[in-house]
């Protein structure tokens, strides 16, 4: 587990953080530009010097402002993924890979990051002749070699066009699987959070305003400004249960009294999945349709109700365990009548959770 807790200024901006992090799977942190993401991730790894606070890694203390223990980055054992991948341009990607880490070309760990990587085929290649998303792979590779107890990673895709972004994601998430290490990981984009972030540390103007598991974060108020309007959805983990007899369906369990119909999921029975829904793919009745073509009719409560900025109502409820969201009109509030903590029945299409919107766990 790493523990960190840093207290320090640099002119006018201040870092004032405190939190823990698992001991594997990944950790995004997310925010505006300029709080404090990328300072922060640059004390952990030794780069900067706080003026206050503990780093403490799997009970190894890093740094601690108190008895003035401070470790140089090359004692943290801390791997780093900057933005850009900084590869030596005269070296070959073997030796890119092995730079500081030598009589590792045979060992299993080099032979698993290269075929994770799918970088065999690039080994005897100058980084000149790579495209942007396999240098960052060998740049993965590279901080993986040192067989770091927690890996950083600035950012990875921002450098990236589309294209390079989508080939890249898949080996991101297969790396957070494969390597029981914590990673923190930087970045601006929600779908890249959807695709590979466990825990979630939202932080604003050098503090953290809010922490925790990725589907409990992103329904909250501070992820407003990020997610309001047309942008508002829910994030839900469930299991997929069965696939339809007859139709092209699969059912994922939610919770004990709640499960949802999606077009069919090339997956096995008991895997985990997590499930993007879009706030207009929602909407709500009073009482359960004796026949409706939409395959997901749920009961639920009205937890609270909020006008946007464009004067439509952001609906939070309560679904068995899970908070959803609902984007309807003034007009339908009205007519139905709707108040908080009114009980309604929840209406989603199964054909509007694309595959775009889930991914596997």
């Amino acid at each position: 587990m790493l523990k960190v807790s840093i207290n320090t200024c640099l002119g006018q901006f201040c870092l004032d953080c405190a939190f823990d992090v698992p001991k594997t799977g990944v950790t995004a942190i997310f925010g505006r530009s300029g709080s404090g993401k990328t300072s922060l991730i640059n004390h952990i790894a030794g780069l900067r010097s706080a003026e206050a606070g503990l780093i403490q890694l799997h009970g190894r203390e890093l740094y601690n402002s108190e008895t003035g223990i401070y470790l140089p980055p090359e004692k943290r054992n801390i791997g780093y993924v900057f933005q850009e991948p900084r590869l030596f341009p005269h070296y070959s990607v073997r030796e890119n890979l092995l730079y500081g880490v030598r009589n590792k070309s045979d060992s299993e760990l080099f032979q698993l990051i290269i075929q994770l990587l799918a970088i065999e085929t690039l080994l005897d290649r100058r980084p000149t002749t790579l495209s942007g998303g396999e240098k960052q792979r060998v740049a993965i590779g590279r901080a993986l070699l040192t067989e770091p107890d927690l890996l950083l990673m600035d950012e990875p895709l921002a450098s990236l066009d589309l294209p390079r972004k989508k080939e890249l994601l898949p080996y991101l998430s297969r790396l957070s699987k494969e390597f029981e290490i914590p990673i923190l990981y930087v970045t601006h984009s929600l779908d890249e959070i959807i695709q590979l972030a466990d825990h979630m540390i939202l932080l604003d103007q050098g503090k953290i305003t809010q922490s925790g598991k990725v589907e409990k974060i992103w329904g909250c108020e501070e992820m407003r400004p990020w997610l309001e309007g047309d942008s508002r959805s829910s994030l839900l983990t469930g299991e997929v249960k069965q696939h339809h007899k007859e139709y092209p369906m699969t059912s994922i369990v939610l919770d004990a009294n709640t499960s949802l119909w999606m077009p069919k999921l090339d997956l096995s029975p008991g895997q985990q999945v997590r499930l993007r829904i879009r706030a207009n793919d929602v909407s709500l009745t009073r009482k359960m349709p004796e026949s409706s073509s939409i395959r997901n009719i749920l009961p639920g409560r009205i937890s609270s109700m909020k006008i946007d900025a464009n004067q439509q109502i952001e609906v939070n409820l309560k679904l068995g365990d899970n908070q959803l969201w609902s984007h309807i009109t003034a007009w339908a509030k009205d007519d139905l009548a709707l108040q908080e903590d009114d009980q309604v029945f929840v209406q989603i299409k199964g054909i509007s959770l694309t595959k775009d919107d889930w991914i596997d766990l």
